[in-house]
């Protein structure tokens, strides 16, 4: 990996990734294939026409289903699943949080209850970082505990550091698995620490001394209101090594992108904006909109008359309101499609409005209406 900074702008980046896989334009979304697909009926295909740059898989599930063994037998995730660019691989981390048993969360590791089975599962640093590796992602996320907020500091305190030691033992792994291979995969570690500025601050201190390729912010948007999230990124980011790239992990919404740009982010995923889309809920250039409303039955119009998407050139409100109303699946795949589509072109815009010196007023333009219900 080459990570090149072409512009900066107080806080703001705009900057490069280079893998063996293809380059990343930053700043970028990453589009979430939990399984090695997008939810909604989407293949690779289709992300290359959705202006997608890195796809994102998680190393539990893919470790379950299939199994992570076979994907590598088979030739490695980006053959698996068709896709020929950038992969990064989430490291099962966020199940800690959401799956696991919290009495059997250990030095050694933690024990999952299976989402497909029940049966018991033991994941630590070392199973994670081998899954990720067997995997072949081209980013490598270290295993970490995701705290819900709000939380007790001492027990934040008791996790940052447990977290601490696990980067380390991820790093150890991945230099092991690495040691007599070619380098095609590059280890990220996570910032955690709530909503504590001093934990955050020392967590952070402590996993940029281990001169990682580069470095998450975690344990944000799960709990805690969208200023204490900006809070806390604008306190931690001094801390952050410039020449590195910076994720925040699970964030946002286009509001919540627009703000933590300003703020020096340079990767962000989340499901939102496929998991809306799945539920009718259609992001647009004047706000977001629900198609199942009967104000669109027989409205002609195309979901955004600014969006240069397959969806909107083709079909209309009141086309795709009919197949929700149907039942029809192409209609949740339509919807995925155009909400994609509208992320990854949001990136693309604010690239160009920091290539033009003009991103706070792309920002003062945007910030009030993207998050506008359309009544």
């Amino acid at each position: 990996m080459e990570f090149k900074i072409l512009k900066t702008e107080g806080f703001i980046r705009r900057a490069r990734l280079e893998f063996q896989n293809g380059a990343v334009e930053l700043p970028a979304f990453m589009n979430v294939a939990t399984a090695g697909a997008i939810k909604g009926g989407l293949s690779s295909y289709d992300l290359s026409n959705l202006g997608c740059q890195v796809m994102l898989c998680n190393a539990y599930h893919l470790a379950l289903r299939p199994e992570d063994k076979i994907i590598k037998l088979l030739g490695g995730i980006h053959k698996f699943t068709g896709w020929n660019g950038p992969i990064l691989t989430d490291s099962g981390g966020f199940q800690v949080f959401s799956l696991s048993i919290p009495e059997q969360i250990s030095e050694s590791g933690v024990w999952f209850k299976s989402h497909l089975d029940g049966r018991k599962i033991f994941m630590g640093p070392e199973e994670s970082v081998e899954i990720q590796y067997n995997l072949g992602s081209d980013i490598v996320m270290a295993f970490d505990e995701c705290i819900k907020n709000p939380a007790q500091k001492e027990y934040v305190k008791i996790s940052c550091d447990r977290t601490t030691r696990w980067l380390i033992r991820c790093k150890q792994k991945y230099e092991q698995l690495h040691r007599n291979v070619p380098k095609t995969q590059v280890l990220f570690g996570i910032n955690q620490g709530s909503t504590y500025f001093d934990l955050r601050i020392e967590h952070m201190k402590y996993i940029v001394d281990l001169n990682l390729d580069g470095y998450a912010i975690g344990g944000l948007a799960v709990g805690e209101t969208a200023q204490e999230m900006y809070e806390v990124i604008e306190k931690i980011m001094p801390f952050a090594p410039e020449n590195k790239p910076r994720y925040l992990m699970g964030v946002g919404t286009p509001a919540n992108i627009l703000e933590c740009v300003r703020r020096g982010v340079d990767l962000f995923d989340c499901v939102m904006p496929s998991r809306n889309a799945r539920h009718g809920h259609i992001f647009t250039s004047n706000g977001i909109l629900n198609i199942m409303n009967l104000k669109y039955k027989l409205d002609d119009s195309p979901l955004d008359a600014n969006c240069k998407c397959c969806v909107c050139k083709f079909y209309s409100r009141a086309y795709l309101r009919h197949l929700f109303k149907s039942k029809e699946i192409l209609g949740l795949r339509l919807a995925v499609m155009h909400n994609l589509y509208f992320y990854n072109n949001l990136m693309a815009q604010i690239r160009i409005s920091i290539e033009n010196s003009c991103f706070d007023e792309f920002y003062k333009n945007n910030i009030e209406v993207l998050s506008k219900k359309i009544s």
